[in-house]
């Protein structure tokens, strides 16, 4: 399949965003098995224009994320996600690994692997070592070990991966050429939602490295706020997953006549609360971080309060949504029960407990007025 971005598109990445959402959509339950995977939704990415549209601006590309506020990269990422979760997770990565080559990569590199991204080249960012090892380069510059958890394992063919001298040392980014379909191991994953993200262990062992392919120097990809500060996006994706089941909810109480029981429709106005309060903070969080404005510390800790702001709100929308819809909603064949097991799977990301103490005491520590805090301009 050809996921060249056509050179001549005409292009707006929030509409593209949408087509690309209705037809994922459509295609989502189809891809809902352990070997599944949305290939040709990965090749709507490509033909709208999405894979290549992060490319800066100064690189000839579109920018997106550039502009004011990030405003269009949260909508678009919110739109996939709402179209399918797992196509959402996939092209998060996707823009992650771009993103970092733009801050980190030589002009060189950048050239090479925008290139690449325009010829329809699919990126990852890879950073999980399996418990009491990791990923190193050797002394003969090649490869030793493995990657777990990776999402698009197989179909990755630009992997942003990290390597470490030793477990728990700093890590140095490489961007590692893969042939699809080659060093991945989807067998263990058999996880309760998110099955078409093809998420698995990938092999890189004797892979030879070259001075082209290691970005930045080692610890670049630990920097702050850029490190913790990118989690906006993923939690932009899970607020389109929130919508989706929000709509898929609220399409079963206006079809079963259900809507005008007063303790229903109570229920659909909590959750309209907790999505539309989970959009507010990711467009914030968006804004706080392309704008940089604030100090590290402060993004950060905004960040890590956004992100958890929308796992509440995704907790909160799932029970209400499963509470509303009763038993229906867990039959396979209800649009419920696969958007509730996605959404209930992608809202676990690592380390809330430690986002939420470092979040709380930045604001300890921090002078005047609550309403202060995260303003640009107030008492440090």
């Amino acid at each position: 399949m050809d996921q060249r971005t056509p050179p001549d598109l005409a292009y707006d990445a929030v509409a593209a965003a949408r087509q690309v959402a209705v037809a994922a959509a459509a295609r989502a339950s189809g891809q809902d098995r352990d070997d599944g995977f949305p290939a040709d939704d990965v090749a709507d990415l490509a033909s709208l224009g999405l894979l290549a549209a992060p490319i800066p601006a100064n690189a000839g590309g579109a920018g997106l994320g550039e502009e004011p506020d990030a405003r269009d990269l949260a909508r678009v990422l919110r739109l996939v996600g709402y179209g399918s979760l797992a196509l959402g997770r996939i092209y998060e990565g996707h823009v992650n690994a771009l993103q970092l080559v733009a801050r980190y990569g030589t002009k060189a590199q950048a050239k090479r692997l925008f290139a690449d991204a325009r010829a329809g080249h699919l990126f990852g960012v890879w950073n999980t070592d399996t418990p009491g090892d990791c990923l190193r380069l050797g002394d003969d510059r090649r490869l030793q070990g493995v990657k777990t958890f990776a999402s698009g394992a197989g179909f990755v063919t630009r992997a942003l991966v990290t390597v470490k001298r030793e477990p728990g040392a700093p890590p140095l980014m490489l961007v590692v050429p893969l042939e699809h379909g080659n060093r991945a191991d989807l067998t263990a994953w058999r996880a309760h939602g998110m099955r078409a993200s093809a998420t698995g262990t990938v092999d890189f062992e004797n892979i030879a490295v070259t001075d082209d392919d290691i970005l930045g120097v080692w610890d670049d990809y630990h920097r702050q706020p850029t490190f913790s500060g990118g989690a906006w996006r993923f939690a932009a994706v899970q607020l389109g997953g929130i919508e989706a089941v929000f709509d898929a909810w609220r399409g079963h109480l206006a079809e079963t006549g259900r809507g005008s029981d007063p303790h229903q429709l109570a229920r659909l106005g909590e959750g309209a609360i907790a999505v539309v309060g989970a959009r507010g903070w990711v467009e914030r969080a968006a804004h706080v971080v392309a704008e940089d404005e604030l100090g590290p510390d402060s993004v950060v800790a905004f960040v890590n309060l956004a992100r958890l702001a929308v796992e509440r709100a995704g907790l909160d929308v799932l029970q209400l949504a499963q509470r509303s819809v009763g038993l229906q909603g867990f039959l396979r064949v209800h649009p419920l029960e696969r958007l509730s097991r996605d959404l209930a799977t992608y809202l676990r990301q690592p380390a809330p407990d430690r986002a939420l103490t470092t979040a709380a005491a930045e604001i300890l520590e921090s002078h005047g007025i609550a309403g202060d805090l995260f303003e640009v301009g107030a008492t440090p």
